[in-house]
């Protein structure tokens, strides 16, 4: 891996480290503000806006920017934004409106930074789809563990210390990230279209993954897949307690058997792609999910609801390897923004409603409910888009990205969309 490589990965994840703790402590911080759970959920769902409002348009600005700086940039910025609450908390003027206008700026930094991040990783690794995907792999799996294990209970002890001080740590956190993606090699800057308005660019980006069969079914499973996993995660509180009968310290052990097989899915990812052709593995990933599903539907105790938690966590973690390597390998680097920030958009307007399927078909119907109708829907999906997603396509189209960067070199021009 290219020395560049460790930088980006400590960088991030010590950027994952500070999201764990914010994660946790921002809902935590507004509950001392207040008990309306309305209040709550726009704290919430603030940080998620961003993406369905400026998802498109933010990618298309990624691919006219550099995207070392703008990695940079955005981190400094978060840094920046968290010492307003943080200093409010101190003056003790820290209010819901506040909180929930600082989650919306943190969300559409986010939105600059992964985008950019996930355009600048194929340029450092050469478009190398082996080298991508260990890439992936070590990102995905620190981002776990410093998100999902070491961040959340960091963030409550912090909290302790006082309301400042989690926002304190996640500054400081994405300081210590701006400074270490500074150090990244520079990259040459996407090579300008025809000049065209920014919307123009943005819907070029979009058509461009839709026109795609293959683009568009590696779009499809985290789009669908939220809104199975939210129509899951919904109800899944009242599920281990009244079908499982387990406490709050049960259920905290539950979403740790998913996080631990999301680890073990990341570190297998690039086995399961040599072995079965990443196509293939990406249809069976689907389908352990769906299957997984199922079980935890099935689940009469804890146990095994545990184990269909970490099968369907392992199948996630390695999905989330495969997919974005394959995306970073075919696609143009002078259209990887906008693709990328098309399919993390796709995925984030899914979310929300499949949060409210699972609350809706619990409250119609029964708790299981919503965890059949979710095993059905990712079982579906994965019949609709095997054929999307297949061996054969995604060979033909890693022997068409490679003859397109060939040109490229040799002409110095991508090809048009």
């Amino acid at each position: 891996m290219p020395a560049g490589f460790g930088r980006l990965w400590t960088a991030q994840t010590i950027s994952s480290l500070g999201d764990g703790i914010t994660h946790a402590a921002l809902p935590l911080i507004a509950f001392t503000l207040t008990r309306d759970p309305l209040a709550l959920a726009v704290v919430t769902a603030a940080g998620t806006l961003p993406w369905l409002l400026f998802g498109i348009l933010g990618g298309a600005l990624v691919d006219r920017w550099d995207r070392r700086r703008t990695m940079w940039v955005a981190d400094t910025a978060r840094a920046v934004l968290l010492a307003i609450p943080a200093v409010a908390a101190g003056l003790d003027v820290l209010s819901i409106p506040l909180l929930a206008a600082v989650a919306f700026l943190l969300g559409l930094g986010g939105l600059f930074f992964d985008t950019a991040a996930t355009a600048y990783l194929p340029d450092l690794l050469s478009r190398d789809p082996a080298q991508l995907e260990r890439a992936n792999s070590r990102l995905r799996g620190a981002q776990t563990a410093m998100s999902g294990f070491a961040g959340p209970p960091a963030g409550s002890a912090l909290l302790a210390l006082g309301r400042a001080v989690p926002l304190v740590a996640d500054a400081v956190s994405f300081a210590v990230s701006a400074l270490l993606v500074r150090t990244l090699p520079a990259m040459p800057r996407p090579v300008p279209e025809a000049r065209e308005s920014l919307l123009g660019q943005a819907r070029a980006g979009a058509s461009y993954v839709f026109r795609n069969p293959l683009l568009l079914g590696l779009a499809l499973r985290p789009a669908v897949g939220n809104i199975a996993f939210l129509a899951v995660e919904t109800v899944l509180v009242i599920f281990a307690h009244d079908r499982l009968g387990i406490g709050t310290y049960g259920f905290g052990l539950l979403l740790t058997a998913e996080a631990t097989g999301g680890l073990l899915g990341a570190a297998i990812a690039s086995q399961l792609g040599r072995r079965l052709g990443t196509g293939t593995a990406l249809t069976c990933t689907a389908a352990v999910e769906g299957l997984a599903i199922l079980g935890l539907a099935s689940a009469s105790n804890p146990y095994v609801a545990g184990l269909a938690l970490a099968v369907c966590g392992a199948a996630m973690g390695a999905t989330m390897v495969l997919g974005p390597s394959l995306r970073q390998a075919i696609v143009p680097g002078h259209l990887m923004g906008r693709v990328a920030s098309t399919s993390r958009m796709l995925a984030m307007c899914a979310a929300p409603l499949g949060a409210f399927v699972g609350g809706w078909l619990a409250t119609a119907y029964d708790i299981r409910t919503p965890l059949y109708t979710a095993a059905a829907l990712l079982l579906t999906m994965t019949a609709v888009t095997a054929s999307m997603t297949n061996n054969r396509r995604v060979e033909a189209a890693l022997r068409a990205a490679a003859s397109a960067e060939e040109a490229t070199n040799r002409d110095g021009v991508p090809n048009p969309v």
